[in-house]
């Protein structure tokens, strides 16, 4: 056991303060020079975590207190990105539990604690924002107790020390009567309350890989903790994958992590969290090991997927205007890679050469991962999200989620009267203030497009919450949208006249001047048909003029909407086309006469 390492993790929901709480935590210990300029959350390294205030990727981080090393993970909030949060905590020996002083411990603080306890973890509770104004520490407090004891704590975890402080403020206290000087008492209880990490360092070694990263010179970087022995540059070593396939190696680089960055070692030892080059194919969940004939490291299965959703070559008129990546073999390839690091997400190939059926998570994920490719390069067609179906003892299960909000009194009726057409039934309900807190349980097909309901309806202030909670028997039909579409019928160049005309009967996702083809969905109609239109009509000229034909044209500015929301949108028989600098929605089958036919042939296809 080395006494002179800490491993812990930092968990709470998201927008609690975590990866603000690492920021302060590491210009305290210095890894940052005092007139260094450091943007704000710098353990959000992807320009989608800055931009959505949350943490994707997992990321690791390490420092020195008092002669002690400790190595920090700060690791997603959301339950869609669960893979990241199991890998983690196999990695670490202690988390922090962060929660909101004012809000307290929400569905992904659930998620991610409950994932904790069961890995048998320290705990240590920091309760965040204690200086803003509607702070109420000893309410939370017994949340928190209320919560462990809900997940069956054990005796160590249901007695951890609680902190109190503000991450933004810099400042930790151990008693709400101290006074706020520094991050100091956090560095010393973490010391004091977490243990080192037990690992033989007589043994031969081993190392489960948890995560993985990539260097242009090295390729694959294999991270993970070492449970027993020590491994040096040079050493001949065993990766052991899940199937019990056993492949040679030589390590040709080690790496610990010094700060946000990490350093070159010749040696790395037992409890040491580090990076092995050296391998190029190796898989999160395989196990590093001296010699053929150890036992693989056990590794912790995670939620499984709940929706699924088709990614498509985009075979519309426009393909290959913006993007780079455009063929099937450019996608498949993607999509394959992603699932080298992201362990929650299942790809899967189909009957057709250019479709390709993702698993995921939730929608966030989905949305996250196409937003991701669409930076790159790369144009796809992307279905509605359906949920993953079992069939167990001759019975249809579908997977159901516990599902949390917190909305305005105003707004409850509206939307427990939409809960109950999603399917969903209320388990609890708490009046806190002019809030009211909902728990519910919901098929995770009900939950689809719920959060932008719940966020429309309440003007932002609502929030949603959900975490996995089993397969249960199909509870029946859910409509996907109570409107129809507005279609294009035509190809070229969208005119205000049209507009002007065609928004009377619905609302516009397209401005005039815009391109648009035939089969793209152009706008919502107030209808629950779909309607085809040509927006592309001009105004014929005559020498005749007539009252009111030249009146001034008066546009309603067009819907934008983002990818989540598009996602949400669509109809089974539509698709979002996403590609580098456009976002369109569009039918499956184009041409108008086509998809009659093709909508007859189901209609008339014997269930």
């Amino acid at each position: 056991m080395n006494t002179n390492i800490r491993n812990l993790g930092i968990i709470a929901h998201v927008d609690h303060g975590k990866t603000t709480l690492v920021d302060k935590l590491l210009r305290q210990a210095g890894v940052f020079r005092a007139n260094e300029a450091v943007r704000e959350r710098a353990m959000d390294s992807m320009d989608l975590e800055q931009e959505k205030g949350i943490t994707i990727r997992s990321k690791n981080a390490s420092l020195s207190w008092k002669g002690v090393t400790i190595n920090i993970v700060d690791t997603p909030g959301h339950a869609d990105f669960g893979g990241e949060v199991e890998r983690i905590l196999g990695m670490v020996d202690g988390v922090i539990l962060l929660v909101d002083a004012a809000d307290g411990p929400q569905a992904q603080t659930r998620f991610v604690l409950r994932k904790a306890l069961q890995h048998d973890l320290d705990l240590i509770v920091v309760m965040n924002k204690v200086d803003r104004e509607q702070a109420d520490p000893d309410r939370v407090h017994d949340e928190v107790l209320e919560l462990l004891m809900e997940l069956h704590a054990g005796e160590r975890q249901f007695h951890a020390p609680f902190l109190y402080g503000s991450a933004k403020g810099g400042y930790v206290l151990r008693s709400l009567d101290d006074k706020a000087v520094d991050m100091a008492p956090l560095f010393d209880t973490i010391i004091e309350q977490i243990r080192p990490p037990e690992a033989d360092p007589e043994g031969a070694f081993h190392m489960l890989i948890s995560n993985l990263d990539w260097s242009d010179y090295l390729g694959r970087i294999s991270i993970g903790k070492i449970g027993s022995g020590s491994v040096s540059v040079g050493d001949s070593i065993c990766c052991i994958n899940r199937d019990g396939d056993v492949e040679r190696c030589t390590v040709t680089r080690l790496y610990r992590f010094s700060g946000l960055g990490t350093v070159e070692i010749q040696k790395g030892t037992a409890g040491d969290i580090i990076g092995l080059a050296g391998l190029d194919s190796a898989r999160i969940g395989e196990t590093l090991c001296a010699s053929e004939d150890q036992e693989p490291v056990p590794f912790v299965e995670i939620d499984p997927p709940t929706l699924q959703m088709h990614f498509c070559v985009n075979d519309g008129p426009l393909a290959g205007r913006e993007g780079k990546f455009v063929t099937a073999r450019h996608l498949g390839e993607r999509l394959k890679r992603e699932t080298r690091t992201n362990i929650s997400l299942e790809v899967s190939d189909t009957d057709q050469g250019n479709v390709f059926q993702v698993s995921a998570r939730g929608e966030l994920q989905i949305a996250i991962l196409v937003e991701t490719m669409r930076r790159e390069g790369f144009e796809v067609l992307v279905s509605r999200p359906e949920a993953i179906l079992r069939e167990e003892n001759g019975q249809t299960l579908e997977p159901f989620e516990s599902l949390w909000a917190e909305v305005p009194n105003e707004a409850l009726g509206d939307i427990m009267q939409n809960l109950a057409g999603r399917k969903g039934t209320i388990t609890d309900m708490q009046h806190v203030g002019s809030m009211v807190e909902l728990q519910a349980r919901i098929p995770t097909r009900g939950l689809i497009g719920f959060e932008s309901y719940v966020m429309s309806r309440t003007s932002g202030e609502g929030i949603v919450s959900h975490m996995f909670l089993e397969f249960a028997p199909f509870c029946g039909t859910i409509p996907s949208r109570n409107s129809g579409a507005l279609v294009s019928m035509e190809n070229g160049t969208a005119t205000a006249y049209a507009l002007d005309t065609i928004q009377e009967r619905g609302r516009l996702f397209i401005g005039p001047g815009e391109t648009v083809y035939e089969g793209m969905v152009i706008g919502e109609n107030a209808r629950n048909d779909d309607l085809t239109v040509n927006p592309t009509r001009t105004k014929q000229l005559t020498n005749v003029r007539a009252s009111g034909s030249d009146k001034a044209i008066q546009l309603e500015p067009p819907v934008k909407m983002s990818l989540e929301r598009a996602l949400e949108f669509i109809a089974p028989d539509e698709y979002v086309e996403a590609t580098p600098k456009s976002l369109r929605l569009r039918k499956r089958v184009l041409n108008a006469t086509a998809r009659k036919r093709s909508a007859q042939a189901a209609a008339d296809k014997p269930a």
